[in-house]
């Protein structure tokens, strides 16, 4: 691939930072998990993990904006990617959200499962930014 510009080098590591941002908090969600720390765990996940995949969108986004064609988000990996994204914002609203406030076997349970599918997420997203099947 040919040069791309200064913006888009600017914006290719942001979004590794915000990706590492977004997702480094859930290699300390099993030991939080295990010592009870329910509420504390969403708090952390909504004041930091959240708001780093809403930047991480905006800019995977830019980059494919800025990619001279050569990214389109009609690209399999570029749209797998978006609807990975998507399923890590519902669940991070609907099952990890309401385990701020409680500590009960309802929201450890929704909690794990949340945390369970966010570690998916991870992975199929590493893979697509990786492997870009499809390109």
């Amino acid at each position: 691939m040919g040069y791309r510009g200064d913006v888009y080098n600017i914006f290719l590591i942001a979004h590794v930072i915000t990706a590492i941002t977004a997702f480094g908090p859930l290699f300390v969600y099993p030991a939080l998990r295990r010592a009870g720390e329910t509420a504390t765990l969403a708090k952390l996940h909504m004041r930091i993990v959240f708001p780093s995949l809403a930047v991480l969108w905006v800019l995977g986004m830019g980059l494919a904006g800025l990619s001279d064609g050569l990214i389109k988000v009609a690209d399999l990996w570029i749209s797998l990617s978006i609807v990975v994204w998507a399923i890590l914002m519902v669940v991070s609203w609907f099952l990890i959200r309401p385990s701020i406030h409680g500590g009960g076997p309802r929201e450890t349970s929704m909690l794990s499962a949340g945390i369970g599918i966010t570690h998916l997420g991870l992975v199929v997203g590493l893979y697509l930014m990786v492997f870009t099947p499809g390109f």
